[in-house]
C-alpha cells in the first residue's frame, strides 16, 4: 500500500498528466493516444528503440515558456524519429531514438512541474554522453503573466488554455484585469501559498524562483533556445534542433510556423498599468541580474 505522501504523489502525478492532455488540440489529443496504444500493444517495454547514433533527446520548459511549441514542431517536422516522442520523462541506462517533453525544475519544488530529482536524472545522462537537454524559455515576466492568467484561470473555472489569448482577446482586457486583480497578481509572483490554496503542494514557483531556474537551465542545457528567436527565423531556431538531434532533414523543405503569442507582451502591461510597472521596478537588484544575464532587459 502506497504512503500518504506517495499516494498524493501519484495523485498529482496522474493531473499533472490530464492538464497537458487536455492542453491539446484534438489531433494531437489522437495523437497522444495512438502513441499510448503504440506503448501498450506494439513495443514491448523492454525494447526501447535505438537508431544508429540517436541520443535521448530531452525537452525541457518552465511552465508558460513555450515548451508545447516546440512540442508540436517535433511532431510534425522530425520525421520518422517523432514516432518516438512523448509528453512525459523516461530514463533509460543507455542512448536511445526518444525524444521526451515536460515541465522540471533544477532547484525549487514546483507544483506542475517534475522536481529537482527528475532533473538531476536527466543531467547525468547528458554528462555520460548519451542525452542532449534542450531547453526553451522567453522573457521571464511574459512568462509572469501567462501563468497567473493560467493559473488563476484554471483555479476559478477549472478549465485549461492554452495562452493568454484564450482568455482576453486584446490587450486593453488583459490590462483591465491586471489592475483590478494587483493584490491576486502580486500574491501569486511572491508564490503566496494562498493563491494555490485550491491546490495541493508543493506551490508554484515564486517570480524570483523562476528566474533563477532559466539562469540554472541556461549553464547546464546541451541546447537553449529563446521562443523570441522562433518569431523571426523559426526555420534558423529549428534548425538547431534538428543538427543537436543528428535528424536527416531536408531543412529548405520545412514550413516550420511562428509561435501564435506576441514576443514582450508585457511592455504594453507596463505601459498601461501603473502599479505593473511599480512591480517591475521593485525587483531585487539580484532578480533584475538574473534576467538581464539571461539576454533579457528589464526596461520601466
Amino acid at each position: 500500500m502506497l504512503s500518504g505522501q506517495d499516494a498524493e504523489a501519484s495523485r498529482m502525478q496522474v493531473l499533472h498528466k490530464l492538464v497537458r492532455f487536455g492542453r491539446k488540440s484534438r489531433r494531437e489529443q489522437l495523437r497522444t493516444v495512438r502513441y499510448r496504444l503504440l506503448d501498450c500493444w506494439s513495443v514491448p517495454r523492454w525494447r526501447v528503440p535505438h537508431v544508429g547514433n540517436d541520443r535521448t533527446a530531452y525537452v525541457v520548459g518552465l511552465f508558460g515558456s513555450g515548451r508545447w511549441y516546440i512540442n508540436q514542431l517535433l511532431m510534425q517536422n522530425i520525421g520518422a524519429r517523432a514516432n518516438y516522442f512523448r509528453d512525459t520523462i523516461g530514463f533509460h541506462p543507455g542512448p536511445t531514438s526518444m525524444i521526451y517533453s515536460g515541465h522540471a525544475t533544477m532547484r525549487h519544488d514546483s507544483h506542475m512541474q517534475h522536481p529537482p530529482a527528475v532533473t538531476r536524472r536527466i543531467l547525468e545522462a547528458v554528462r555520460a554522453g548519451f542525452a542532449d537537454l534542450i531547453f526553451v524559455y522567453r522573457h521571464p515576466l511574459d512568462s509572469l503573466l501567462t501563468n497567473w492568467i493560467w493559473w488563476r484561470t484554471f483555479i476559478r473555472e477549472k478549465r485549461m488554455i492554452r495562452g493568454i489569448s484564450d482568455v482576453y482577446k486584446t490587450t486593453g482586457e488583459l490590462c483591465v484585469s491586471v489592475e483590478q486583480n494587483y493584490a491576486e497578481f502580486e500574491a501569486f509572483a511572491a508564490g503566496s501559498p494562498e493563491f494555490l490554496a485550491a491546490i495541493p503542494r508543493p506551490r508554484f514557483l515564486s517570480f524570483a524562483e523562476f528566474v533563477e531556474e532559466t539562469e540554472l537551465y541556461l549553464q547546464a542545457a546541451t541546447l537553449t533556445l529563446r521562443l523570441e528567436d522562433f518569431m523571426t527565423d523559426p526555420v534558423r531556431e529549428f534548425s538547431k534542433i534538428v543538427e543537436v538531434m543528428s535528424v536527416d532533414l531536408d531543412l529548405s523543405r520545412l514550413c516550420v510556423s511562428r509561435p501564435r503569442t506576441k514576443p514582450y507582451g508585457y511592455l504594453a502591461v507596463q505601459d498601461k498599468v501603473p502599479r505593473f510597472r511599480d512591480f517591475i521596478n521593485g525587483l531585487s537588484a539580484e532578480t533584475k541580474g538574473r534576467i538581464e544575464k539571461i539576454g533579457y532587459k528589464v526596461s520601466v
